[in-house]
């Protein structure tokens, strides 16, 4: 491994063995359902609470990923993971029940990326074998603890984004057949004053801005490299915003391939999902699930994915603090031969 900046390059790069999707109904409902493995027809997944259900999502995701790599949970040393819940309830519970070593991160929505790149690194660096990286979110979860419970039937504004109901889980292994991690950017907390936790994509936009122009200037490439790069969950106010902020650094994006995960998980005009998706689970399902399908594919060859995330608390907003952010960038690309 080769520390460029802050990002580091893998020489000898880790293999995404195998992942695994499950999402909720409205994620079911949605354009890009026929990529997903497992959809639950209920939200409460015949659990006692919402938060129950969401660790039930990681655990299902988990057992998965791991089935499919054709390995026993023994064989899998590390697990790292994390979720938006208090204390990464979600996730911490779930490698309870796994009960593979663990590893908890935090990033907010932008876990997905920074899981599989500590994953990636452990690795690459000869710590491990099998790791399994993984995230989730739950609607009704993330709008008790931020926003609002689900039952007080709060109206929303345009800008407000709808949380994933998924989890995304991965196994990165040394060697084996799959797509290789080829490198990674760890984004810097970029906070531009923003205190409305129904403006996610604003406030996370300049940060995602921050992590794609870190990333083409330590790996000397432009945008044209990737045939595709997909931001986490901006949605439409934050992936407009994003595009203009590159625009500002000369860094000319091509419409046909640069998306956003928040975009692409739900029909917006028909789904009632405000601005677009969002949460852990958005960029985990979408990359995990649709977006590696395509590069199985041949649709796609190389893939970076820039997971965005809100490092906000139900403690800092009561205290009238402002929404620092941050994003993290993987690059992903289909092996030679395959």
């Amino acid at each position: 491994m080769i520390r460029k900046g802050q990002s580091w390059e893998f020489r000898k790069p880790p293999v995404l063995i195998s992942t695994a999707t499950v999402v909720g109904p409205d994620e079911g409902e949605g354009p890009l359902a026929l990529d997903f493995d497992l959809i639950h027809q209920d939200n409460t997944l015949m659990q006692k609470s919402w938060e129950k259900a969401e660790k039930a999502l990681m655990e299902d995701a988990a057992n998965l990923a791991i089935k499919k790599a054709g390995l026993q949970k023994d064989q899998v040393q590390f697990y790292v993971g994390g979720d938006l819940m208090n204390q990464i309830i979600s996730s911490s519970f779930a490698a309870r029940t796994l009960a593979i070593p663990y590893l908890g991160v935090f990033g907010a929505c932008s876990t997905s990326m920074e899981s599989l790149a500590v994953s990636s690194l452990i690795v690459a660096s000869g710590g491990g074998d099998y790791v399994l990286s993984g995230t989730c979110s739950h609607n009704c979860t993330v709008e008790k603890q931020f926003r609002y419970p689900t039952e007080y039937g709060s109206q929303k504004p345009p800008t407000a984004q709808y949380t994933v109901t998924g989890a995304g889980a991965s196994v990165v292994a040394e060697k084996g057949t799959g797509p290789v991690v080829t490198s990674a950017t760890i984004g810097k907390v970029i906070d531009m004053g923003i205190t409305d936790p129904f403006n996610m994509g604003a406030a996370m936009a300049p940060a995602a801005a921050d992590t794609i122009t870190a990333h083409f200037r330590d790996m000397k490439r432009s945008p044209d490299y990737y045939d595709l790069i997909v931001t986490g969950d901006l949605a439409t106010v934050g992936f407009q915003i994003v595009n203009e902020l590159l625009k500002e650094q000369r860094i000319a994006m091509n419409s046909t391939t640069f998306s956003d995960c928040g975009l692409m998980i739900y029909d917006i005009e028909k789904q009632g999902v405000q601005a677009g998706g969002s949460g852990c689970g958005c960029s985990a399902v979408v990359t995990y699930g649709h977006l590696l399908k395509r590069m199985e594919q041949g649709d796609i060859r190389r893939l970076l994915v820039v997971a965005t995330g809100a490092l906000l608390s139900p403690l800092s907003y009561q205290q009238g603090e402002s929404i620092p952010c941050i994003a993290h960038a993987v690059a992903i690309e289909r092996q030679e031969g395959l």
